[in-house]
């Protein structure tokens, strides 16, 4: 991709410079696209799809990004790169977001979609690949150009996607500047100057990166940290359970915001959960190696590199546990009491799992909000359970968006193909996480709506209809 041009041929251009030559490429690049109908952005959005979703490019990104960053695996990023991407392309392609999207004549109504003009993509390092073309394809599908600032350590993963998605948008005719890359090196500098220019920001990954969006005076929406706790109830399948919850928190080695960080059994089923969470995999930390994982797990108060979504037998070596630990799957480590940041309550980044015992359910509610209090307020729960009104209770109950009942909760909580929730990478934690949205992203926040507002038979009602009940209990 071009670069914006210098200043004379001695000086360099500004970041300030950079980034609003960059925006009015988008402006340029909207105005050409302004007049595709809905065939046409359709199709826009599926070039960037097919991007990333082609075998050769989602193993070749992965490989890159691993290699970018160290943090997860190969296969697991194939996965993510092909599965969220199909998915999201499911969802968009039956949306309507272009002129007319929707029409209710007995209400008078007609709705037209419109963009919002160019967005600022703030992408995470765990998801340098995924992200921005899960995040373009939202965009565009309104109508929209968008710019995307990569996480320094995932810049060189996120550069090529980007040249994959202009590729595939030149190949079927649509102008490439639609999708454009902040130019190397990646600075905060930049980046705010990004926020601070386009009309919408939407930035996934650093809770730094979030409150400084929100203080850019661009319209902004960012999304929660993760730190999932997952209650195993009485009447749970455990085996079910316990492959569910391993299948999750192995995956892309814990990267996930939508990863179990922690298990809650209650207490008349806990040796039946727990043995059911060794068979899957788990490694159950004795008192000594419990204190090795605490002692190697955080480092001067910040999680330690070394064991960050590292392979199994990685992080067992990094946290002095025995060689027979270094065959399992996932490391499992008994706590009674929920401390503060920097505990095993904290947000884990790894393939170590805490595992509370609660009294009853009431107990279990209340050490999973007690986590939540920690990291993560607003964003997910999971339970296990046959029981519906205990999911209807936590539901209920708890200060989050999501509560997921009786799935892997990495796999169902950005979306799937068995439950109603939109793909995406971002998830919403509202206003219990200091966000501006209580979903997952989609396309609607990609769009401005015009209401189209004609005539109706009056409905009004009389006062007694509104009034009378309140009367009658009250007086007039």
């Amino acid at each position: 991709m071009p670069q914006p041009a210098r200043n004379t041929a001695e000086e360099a251009p500004s970041p300030s410079e950079i980034v609003a030559e960059l925006v009015a490429r988008g402006r340029a690049a909207m105005d050409a696209y302004e007049n595709h109908d809905q065939g046409r952005v359709d199709e826009a959005v599926t070039a960037l799809a097919w991007s990333i979703y082609k075998p050769d490019h989602a193993r070749m990104l992965a490989e890159l990004a691993v290699a970018d960053t160290g943090l997860g695996n190969v296969p697991s990023k194939i996965i993510k790169n092909q599965r969220k991407t199909f998915g999201t392309l499911r969802d968009l392609l039956r949306a309507k977001t272009v002129g007319v999207i929707s029409e209710e004549p007995e209400r008078g109504l007609v709705r037209y979609g419109k963009p919002v003009g160019v967005v600022g993509a703030v992408c995470p390092s765990t998801n340098p690949a995924a992200t921005p073309v899960n995040k373009a394809m939202m965009a565009l599908k309104g109508g929209n150009a968008v710019i995307i600032a990569p996480s320094p350590a995932g810049a060189t993963t996120t550069g090529k996607t980007v040249d994959l998605m202009r590729a595939e948008l030149a190949k079927a005719g649509h102008p490439e500047d639609l999708v454009q890359l902040l130019p190397a090196p990646i600075s905060k500098e930049m980046t705010q100057e990004l926020m601070n220019q386009v009309d919408l920001v939407v930035v996934t990954g650093s809770q730094n990166n979030v409150k400084r969006a929100m203080q850019s005076g661009t319209v902004a929406i960012g999304v929660g940290a993760g730190n999932v706790p997952v209650i195993i109830d009485t009447t749970a399948d455990f085996d079910d359970a316990a492959e569910k919850i391993c299948a999750s928190k192995i995956f892309d080695n814990s990267t996930s915001c939508s990863s179990e960080n922690s298990v809650i059994i209650l207490d008349d089923v806990y040796e039946e959960a727990m043995a059911a969470l060794e068979r899957a995999g788990g490694w159950r930390c004795n008192a000594s190696e419990k204190e090795s994982v605490k002692e190697n797990l955080w480092i001067g108060g910040k999680l330690n590199r070394h064991i960050i979504a590292k392979d199994a037998d990685i992080t067992a070596e990094a946290m002095g546990l025995p060689e027979e630990a270094k065959s399992k799957k996932f490391f499992m480590v008994e706590e009674d009491s929920i401390g503060g940041k920097h505990s095993f309550a904290d947000e884990k980044l790894s393939l170590v799992l805490t595992v509370y015992r609660a009294k009853d359910f009431a107990d279990a509610k209340r050490i999973a909000r007690d986590i939540l209090e920690v990291t993560g307020k607003g964003h997910s729960v999971g339970i296990h359970t046959r029981n519906l009104d205990h999911a209807r209770e936590i539901a209920a109950d708890t200060d989050v968006v999501r509560v997921l009942v009786n799935q892997a909760h990495t796999f169902g909580n950005g979306g799937s193909f068995n439950n109603c929730l939109p793909f995406t990478l971002s998830m919403g934690g509202g206003t219990w996480a200091g966000n501006t949205i209580s979903e997952n992203l989609n396309y609607r926040h990609f769009i401005n709506i015009t209401h189209l507002v004609t005539t109706i038979p009056e409905d009004k009602p009389s006062e007694q209809e509104l009034f009378g009940p309140y009367w009658e209990k009250y007086g007039a």
